[in-house]
């Protein structure tokens, strides 16, 4: 530190010389005082220089202006521990961000989160990622658990901010103190307390949902589900099992047919492409290693709708239900589960009315998803106890609730009706008070409309309109010049059946979670320079824009080296293409160049060897 002292002195002589010089040299005051601001900047520079890197060596090199000769050089190690803030300075305590979940929508979320701005603590009990659309494929060795799984302190290591991670399953939350109570699940032989709570400034619930049963008898205890990696390994096993009792000594014709029926009670996404991967485990793998009972195995995908995959397009609906036809899988469509049992399936035909029970070896649940329990007691807490899932409104924050956010499959978006704010909006853009409204005054509020009503813009779709002032013409299909309250009302009032609920997929809670990161990371700016919508009901506009969802698509594989996929813009692609296109799609949605790598391998390994049947 002394020889930067001695620098600074040679420095500060070094000045008093120049300056005695520019004296001399112009006559001018002005042109001393000019010439004077130009040492002074590098003085100043020289200076910050300094004090602004107090933890390293100092190289000063300082060349005269004036005679072009070197005047002073130092090399010195400063205190580290050293800072120069001022004694009344006092860093600013950052916002706690406390997200619950490390699924799709919680890791997209702090994926793009900017961690420099906040004290971001993560709680969820498993400490991975898991890929959940392959999930199928794990049942049935097609590709292995650790190769969808990434570990979550690997991905916030990525990040390289200071996030805290807590490998706890959060109990209760209190939104009225701001806090959460939480419990760790590790082996009780470990000393130390399990329970803990934790303080948030900004709640962000992605806890996602649990199997929703219905209620219906037997199924917690004698059916499988497919949510978790736990649960393709538990499918995995059984089914080895099954094969494998099949096959001891002593077994009759109908034994063994039981033990080898697989039911599959759901036919959405998942139970269609489990049925699909099973039947290419079985025939393509198992019936050359359990010969004797090739021709027992059935499999059977029940279905309360009158068509699987009822939410793609009919096409796609079809071709499956030809090709599981031709593959010789059993669709019961229009039957409802009334109870499972441990060797039978009991059933309702809808149509009939007639009750029918069939044996089983092993029954998948699948058929839609519920509320966690954490999830009711806020519910509960915020008023909204008599619905089914946790609303929110389009900015994703919880209704009733301040500061707390949630994603994906543990909340819906609440969606506000147009119709609700017709008269505001009729008032805003009416800014002559005349009570009839211009085509031009309409013209100034549309894009606020769009943007704010995203409804608007599927009516339009749907309709086959393409500018939102073709709603204002008249019967006959005229333009109108102006148009009171009541035709305002009736050119609207259609608008909001176009509500519809967001589907609970891995894409929506991806979309959900980059958008709220956004929002986050540009808080501070928005709320200046806002730029959302205008508020009808209010002056002002919202801060940010509300969350719209894009669907790009979703793939149903069939097995056979078949898939199905619905597109953007009303495609539909069916057959062995299609099942390239998912391979290359998922292959590029993986969260890390190591999970991509070993999936890929995977599926090559399979190409080759076939998939492995051994119980480990």
């Amino acid at each position: 530190m002394m020889g930067v002292k001695v620098t600074l002195l040679k420095l500060y002589s070094y000045f008093l010389y120049t300056l005695h010089r520019l004296v001399q040299h112009f006559h001018r005051p002005s042109e001393v005082v000019s010439a004077l601001k130009k040492k002074m900047r590098v003085f100043s520079y020289l200076n910050r220089a300094i004090n602004g890197y107090p933890s390293c060596s100092k190289l000063l090199l300082v060349f005269s202006v004036s005679c072009g000769g070197l005047v002073a050089y130092a090399d010195s190690q400063s205190d580290s521990g050293r800072h120069s803030v001022e004694p009344n300075q006092i860093e600013p305590r950052k916002k706690r961000v406390v997200v619950l979940g490390t699924g799709w929508a919680g890791t997209s979320f702090l994926k793009d989160l900017d961690v420099s701005s906040y004290d971001v603590q993560v709680v969820s009990p498993r400490n991975y990622f898991a890929f959940t659309p392959l999930l199928p494929s794990v049942t049935c060795g097609t590709v292995e658990a650790r190769s969808i799984v990434e570990p979550v302190r690997k991905l916030v290591k990525k990040r390289g901010g200071d996030i805290h991670f807590s490998e706890a399953e959060c109990l209760e939350i209190d939104a009225g103190n701001k806090k959460i109570l939480c419990r760790s699940n590790f082996n009780e032989n470990l000393v130390g307390n399990n329970e803990f709570f934790l303080e948030y400034d900004y709640l962000v619930i992605a806890v996602g949902s649990q199997v929703n049963t219905f209620n219906t008898p037997g199924v917690l205890e004698y059916c499988h589900f497919l949510k978790e990696i736990e649960d393709a390994q538990r499918i995995r096993e059984t089914v080895i099992d099954c094969f494998e009792k099949a096959v001891l000594p002593g077994q009759s014709d109908e034994e063994r047919m039981t033990n080898l029926h697989f039911v599959i009670v759901g036919g959405g996404p998942t139970g269609v492409e489990f049925a699909a991967e099973l039947h290419d485990f079985v025939h393509e793998d198992l019936v050359y290693l359990y010969p004797t009972v090739k021709d027992l195995v059935k499999i059977s995908v029940i279905q309360s709708g009158d068509h699987i995959l009822n939410t793609f397009d009919e096409r796609i609906s079809s071709f499956a239900e030809q090709k599981f036809q031709r593959d010789g899988i059993d669709v019961l469509t229009g039957c409802r589960v009334v109870s499972v049992s441990d060797k039978l399936i009991n059933l309702k035909v809808k149509s009939t009315g007639v009750d029918t029970s069939i044996p089983h070896g092993m029954v998948l649940w699948s058929t839609g998803v519920g509320t966690r329990p954490v999830v009711k007691d806020l519910m509960q807490q915020i008023g909204q106890g008599n619905r089914r899932i946790l609303a929110t409104d389009e900015w994703l924050r919880v209704k009733g609730c301040e500061d707390v956010y949630a994603l994906g499959d543990c909340a819906t978006v609440a969606q506000r009706k147009i119709m609700e704010d017709i008269l505001s909006i009729f008032k805003a853009a009416d800014k002559d008070n005349s009570g009839t409204l211009t085509i031009e005054e309409f013209k100034d509020v549309v894009e606020d409309i769009i943007i704010r009503y995203p409804q608007v813009e599927l009516y339009l779709k749907r309709k086959h309109l393409f500018d939102v002032m073709d709603l204002l013409k008249d019967s006959s299909g005229n333009d109108r010049k102006e148009v009171d309250i009541e035709e305002f009302k009736l050119a609207l009032c259609q608008v909001d059946s176009q509500v519809k609920s967001l589907p609970a997929t891995a894409q929506v809670a991806a979309q959900q979670g980059a958008y709220l990161s956004g929002c986050f990371n540009h808080r501070e700016r928005c709320k200046t320079n806002p730029e959302g919508p205008r508020r009808f009901r209010g002056s002002g506009r919202h801060e940010f824009r509300p969350f719209r969802y894009r669907h790009l698509g979703q793939f149903a594989p069939l097995g056979g080296e078949q898939a199905a996929a619905e597109l953007p813009g009303d495609w539909v692609s069916l057959g062995r293409s299609t099942q390239w296109l998912w391979y290359s799609v998922y292959a590029s949605k993986q969260v890390s160049w190591r999970t991509r790598v070993l999936v890929v391998f995977d599926w090559t390994k399979r190409f080759i060897f076939g998939r492995d049947s051994s119980r480990i």
